[in-house]
């Protein structure tokens, strides 16, 4: 059980993540404190905002405090010119937002390769988050070599047989360039039936990108709820990210109430956060 600083640390964290004055939030300064010694990034995945514009995606973020963002290409098609791309990362830099990435990229052609590794590059991000078919793995470590980006691999749990999870990753990778490794959903890790804590522990250093989220249930049907909610120990994932130094993102994907995300959003923010806290 939580003692009472804990808790009173937790519930301060979600009201400041929940737009909530400081004058509501207690401790604020600890739980701040707690923040910065962690040795990894919150951020936000794309694909949360599919149903926003540009503009409205950078003032949610900025309502929830998160700087970070893999862009999706809704926001930044493939097929967008050097003068495109620029407008369009300018306005997140004028906000305080941090592209870090880009994707999920699904690549099924080598041209579809040859594309995702330029739109990068026009990009100037040095990681790309994607999904490309098992038979093009080895010119992806082409492309991977010339380019010197990083692929994280995005598993998607038992929707899909292409990369289901970590360990199907991990054995078509593992023998290729270290700079091809994982983006873990751990919400499809869950999905799938696995324990996300142990799967992060056993393919760690292959880990590059982490999306983080909260499923209801450890099969096909589990859907998205707010973090803290559904059946993912998300302590002991912080537990293990703590304890194996890990320096990447962890960006929130949330899929739940797309049409209208922000409520779920900070709440499951306010609850990463209070855990945060909580295990300093």
């Amino acid at each position: 059980m939580k003692s009472r600083r804990q808790f009173i640390k937790l519930t301060g964290t979600g009201l400041l993540a929940a737009g909530f004055s400081e004058a509501y939030a207690t401790h604020v300064e600890q739980i701040d404190k707690g923040i910065q010694e962690v040795t990894f990034t919150l951020g936000m995945a794309g694909y949360t905002f599919k149903e926003f514009t540009i503009e409205q995606t950078i003032g949610m973020m900025k309502r929830i405090g998160v700087s970070c963002l893999s862009l999706k290409d809704f926001h930044l098609p493939y097929n967008s010119t050097q003068e495109q791309i620029n407008m369009v990362l300018q306005k997140f830099r004028d906000a305080g937002i941090q592209i870090y990435t880009l994707g999920v990229i699904y690549m099924k052609t080598r041209e579809s390769v040859d594309l995702a590794f330029e739109y990068a590059k026009m990009a100037g991000v040095n990681m790309i988050v994607g999904a490309p078919e098992y038979e093009l793995l080895s010119y992806v470590e082409e492309k991977v070599k010339s380019y010197d980006l990083r692929l994280a691999i995005h598993n998607h749990g038992p929707d899909n047989p292409l990369y289901p999870n970590a360990e199907d990753i991990w054995n078509h990778v593992q023998n290729l360039d270290a700079r091809i490794g994982i983006c873990m959903d751990i919400g499809h890790t869950r999905r799938d039936g696995r324990n996300p804590a142990a799967d992060i522990k056993k393919y760690f250093s292959r880990i590059y990108d982490i999306h983080i989220k909260d499923v209801d249930l450890a099969t096909k049907e589990g859907k998205t709820v707010e973090m803290g909610r559904g059946i993912i120990d998300i302590p002991e994932v912080v537990s293990v990210l703590r304890t194996l130094n890990y320096s990447g993102k962890c960006s929130l994907e949330f899929e739940k109430d797309m049409k209208d995300p922000l409520a779920g959003i900070a709440e499951s923010i306010g609850y990463w956060k209070g855990v945060l806290a909580c295990s300093v």
